[in-house]
């Protein structure tokens, strides 16, 4: 028989026994669902997170305030004071001098604003920020329409502002929203611009946000408590690591930190939140691997007995074809086959609902996800089949080729 006629054979020995052939397909199709399905989901929220990074590069980081809360002996740590404007505005000029870096400086009006236009106003989750000319750039936002704050807005202090696509769609959901007026915080603000839809794998904050000019926002720190969070970007090629400590050093001058003490402030830098889920979802694979693997086990052994009871059964048969001059190798690569086939049957079933589960999950998570089709994963999900195939069938289809044809035929 050659390799045609033993995949038929294959075929019409699972429809004899349909039954039990699509009960262990199924098995098969539940751990294949799972691997594939595991695996996409985690691919897909992996990138989500590198495409809400792909616009802030490799070489930026932020320094923002350390805010202490543990308690040593029954004593709390004592906070931090905020990063107050004169010390961020120090730390732009002599990081600036000292190298090709691009400073920008913010801070957080309100995390709690309600916006309103006319009858509509959104829910009081709004972020409003006063930023500087180089925020939207370094941060990765693009402007979808209007424009971005510059350097005249911050001296004149206009009451301008940029809306996140959330906001603008909530309040504008049939007109243009440049050059409305809106209010937030008992102040009247007009529309600029709208960023372009950024999304968020931690709920879509980054498109709640409104920002306004730096100096505009400076205004309402009335006493003096507002935090300023400074982030520098350095052009490519540039020594980052020598940079991170040049800035260290920097900002302990402008904070006045004593020599020996703890950094008043922290440096985070960019990928970091990036590289920490890369390693999460290098753990969440294994479980998945794990998950898939105990599952196939389960589907290989019953496979294995559904196939011994096919010898069992076609113990006559198998003498028949003996008597007619196949030779053992024949016989078990027959059975092989069977197996084979059965476990690709639930294979390609399983890789389909995984790759459409994973999708499912994954954009349940984030929302900004696309769909993604898997390949390295479905050529896994095919290997894993064929092995699991080989493997259950390799006794079954060795204890049929030892058969005695004269026994198989007297066999009823």
């Amino acid at each position: 028989m050659n390799l045609k006629e033993n995949i038929s054979e294959g075929l019409r020995s699972v429809k004899a026994n349909l039954l039990r052939s699509v009960l262990t397909a199924f098995i098969i199709t539940l751990g294949i669902t799972a691997l594939v399905g595991i695996l996409t989901t985690i691919d897909g929220m992996q990138n989500s997170v590198d495409q809400s990074f792909e616009g802030l590069g490799a070489n930026t980081f932020d320094i923002k305030i350390e805010t202490n809360q543990g308690r040593r002996r029954g004593i709390s740590d004592k906070e931090n004071p905020p990063i107050v404007f004169r010390e961020a505005k120090k730390y732009k000029e002599k990081i600036s001098a000292s190298n090709k870096a691009i400073v920008s400086i913010s801070t957080t009006v309100t995390g709690a604003g309600q916006a309103k236009y006319q009858s509509l106003k959104t829910n009081p989750n709004t972020l409003l920020m006063g930023v500087d000319e180089n925020y939207l750039t370094i941060k990765g936002y693009k402007i979808q329409r209007g424009r971005n704050i510059n350097q005249n807005d911050q001296l004149i202090t206009s009451n301008v502002a940029i809306l996140g696509n959330e906001l603008a769609v909530k309040l504008f959901p049939k007109e243009s929203p440049l050059n409305k007026d809106i209010h937030i915080i008992d102040q009247k603000f007009k529309i600029i611009g709208v960023l372009e839809k950024k999304g968020s794998i931690t709920g879509g904050g980054d498109d709640r946000v409104m920002l306004i000019p730096l100096e505009t926002g400076r205004q309402n720190d009335i006493n003096g408590k507002f935090t300023y969070d400074i982030t520098t970007s350095l052009p490519e090629g540039d020594d980052f690591e020598f940079v991170v400590g040049e800035a260290t050093s920097i900002m302990r001058q402008v904070r006045k930190d004593p020599v020996g003490t703890k950094d008043s402030f922290k440096i985070e830098r960019s990928d970091a939140i990036a590289k920490d889920f890369e390693e999460v979802t290098g753990f969440l694979r294994i479980g998945g691997f794990v998950i898939s693997f105990i599952t196939l086990l389960g589907a290989s052994i019953a496979l294995m007995n559904i196939m011994m009871v096919s010898v069992t059964e076609r113990t006559r048969e198998i003498g028949i074809r003996k008597a007619l001059g196949a030779s053992p190798s024949k016989i078990r690569t027959q059975f092989l086959l069977e197996a084979i086939v059965i476990c690709l049957i639930g294979g390609i079933a399983g890789i389909v609902l995984g790759i459409t589960v994973g999708n499912l999950v994954s954009k349940l998570i984030s929302t900004d996800s696309q769909f993604i089709i898997p390949w390295i994963w479905i050529f896994l999900g095919f290997i894993v089949c064929v092995s699991v195939g080989l493997f259950s069938g390799f006794y079954p289809a060795y204890k049929a080729s030892k058969l005695d044809p004269i026994e198989s035929l007297r066999y009823e």
